[in-house]
């Protein structure tokens, strides 16, 4: 097979298959096994219901909806057939009254009245019959007043024919009536195709109305049918699954003047997470496609469905565009209606998408609960540490410290050169300078920080002792002072150095 290549705007390529050969003896092509479907292309079921044993009599309990769903050669059948039945019914009766009142022999006798006038045969009380149920009334046969057998079985034939005219005429005009052929006039594509839409990888397929009267309140749903095993064990052949085409953003109400672009966005929730082009190849399913609406000029609710199978389903394609403006009206080309393109799709599945953009970027693999739960943890891990630390340390040192968290945004300095600039900027000069010597590591340089600051107040806080205590301690050359201080003072420094 060649194909014939053309170029569709910047990024995307129309494909179109020609049946010429191509110079090379390619092998022919193995024809997949054509697989049993559970619902036609033009929305027939393909279920038999069989062994139904004594439930049968319950057809008969819905007559009339038994008769409306036969087919149209049944139906023909049975009304042709009850009419004639009921014709010679009746018209037996009215011959065999005839007889046992000896019409038949005195027919001819003006002096006599018969039941009947003019009925001499059976063929002439069929007539009779016929003119009465027709209302024709040619006036050669009446009924006399000297038979009231004749007037009661007058009388039964009368509720007789409306009965059985208003039950086979009705059936014949709901037959007829019925909304399944308004479903003929609404198109469903060929094919359903997977691409990118929105960034979102999305399985699409295309409905459309062909007459100009609308769908009123006009809804669509997608069940996807497949056979899976429980971990139980337990084997469910055809499950049904939801696929959701905008139930809870709307999107699944219609408003059917043009063609439409239906679509299912395939993510965690979908049936088709772990759906990939190669797996496709071979997996086994249906999608079911259900259109329910009002139609306009009836008031009647009509269905139309059709399927897609796997072989069905275009991974890497899109609909062509129908629609072009006119003078003063939209255009619809209904020719491109099935017509797709291709478009480049990544032929990995949603999950393996995901787990691939996790792998390549380690920071995102939490996820957001876990995130929010796991940083708020180790926010109060930090906050008691620091309010460890801070108790420890000597007053001076606390008023340091406690000034806009220096601790905390210590431990949390990082390695990228924003945030430590940013970390760096709420530090004191002299730690700025520490911090930004090259070759220390962050671990070196927390320590360097942390002995600094331990120092300074140190210093500071002999320097403010009185001239007595300075002696003491030496001049404030920052030594210990544990010999020569008081009790309260070595306490203090005991627990400085702690």
């Amino acid at each position: 097979m060649s194909a014939l290549r053309k170029k569709f705007g910047d990024d995307y390529q129309v494909v179109t298959t020609s049946s010429s050969g191509s110079g090379f003896n390619q092998p022919a092509p193995e024809k997949k096994k054509k697989r049993q479907r559970f619902v036609d292309k033009n929305g027939r079921c393909n279920v038999q219901h069989g062994n139904l044993g004594g439930e049968t009599s319950r057809y008969l309990s819905d007559l009339f909806t038994t008769l409306v769903d036969l087919k149209w050669r049944w139906n023909l059948f049975i009304f042709i057939l009850t009419y004639t039945v009921a014709w010679l019914f009746m018209a037996s009766m009215w011959w065999v009254i005839a007889y046992i009142r000896g019409d038949l022999n005195r027919a001819h006798d003006d002096k006599y009245t018969p039941c009947v006038a003019n009925v001499y045969n059976f063929p002439s009380a069929f007539l009779f019959f016929i003119e009465t149920e027709a209302t024709i009334g040619y006036g050669y046969r009446y009924i006399t007043d000297k038979c009231p057998e004749g007037i009661i079985l007058f009388l039964f034939q009368s509720i007789l024919g409306s009965i059985v005219d208003a039950f086979l005429i009705g059936c014949m005009f709901i037959k007829m009536s019925q909304p399944k052929k308004r479903a003929e006039t609404l198109m469903f594509s060929e094919h359903a195709a997977i691409s990118m839409r929105d960034g979102k990888l999305t399985l699409m397929f295309r409905v459309g109305n062909l007459r100009n009267s609308h769908m009123v309140s006009a809804q669509i749903r997608c069940k996807l049918l497949k056979s899976r095993q429980t971990p139980e064990g337990e084997f469910l052949p055809l499950d049904q699954l939801e696929l959701d085409v905008g139930f809870s953003t709307g999107a699944d109400q219609l408003f059917l003047v043009s063609p439409l672009t239906i679509c299912h966005v395939i993510d965690t929730k979908s049936p088709f997470y772990e759906l990939s082009q190669r797996s496709m190849q071979t997996e086994q399913f249906e999608i079911v496609v259900i259109l329910e609406g009002i139609v306009e000029t009836t008031g009647m609710t009509c269905q139309a469905r059709t399927s897609y199978t796997e072989d069905e389903v275009l991974w890497g394609h899109r609909f062509f565009p129908v629609i072009s403006l006119e003078e003063g009206f939209f255009k619809v080309d209904y020719s491109q209606f099935h017509a797709t393109f291709e478009v480049p799709t990544p032929p990995y599945s949603v999950k393996e998408q995901e787990e691939a953009l996790l792998i390549s970027s380690p920071l995102m693999a939490p996820s957001l609960c876990n995130s929010g739960e796991r940083n708020s943890s180790l926010d109060g891990l930090e906050t008691l540490e620091d309010m460890e630390t801070t108790t420890k340390l000597p007053s001076k040192l606390q008023k340091i410290t406690g000034r806009d968290g220096l601790p905390r945004k210590l431990l949390r300095m990082s390695s990228t050169a924003s945030e430590m600039t940013y970390s760096l900027g709420d530090l004191p000069m002299k730690l700025q300078r520490i911090s930004s010597v090259p070759g220390v590591s962050e671990e070196k340089q927390l320590v360097a920080k942390t002995a600094k600051i331990t120092t300074e107040p140190i210093s500071q806080s002999v320097a403010d002792l009185p001239p007595k205590l300075q002696k003491l301690a030496g001049g404030g050359t920052g030594g210990r002072m544990d010999g020569h201080l008081p009790p309260k003072l070595r306490k203090m420094n005991s627990d400085r150095f702690t």
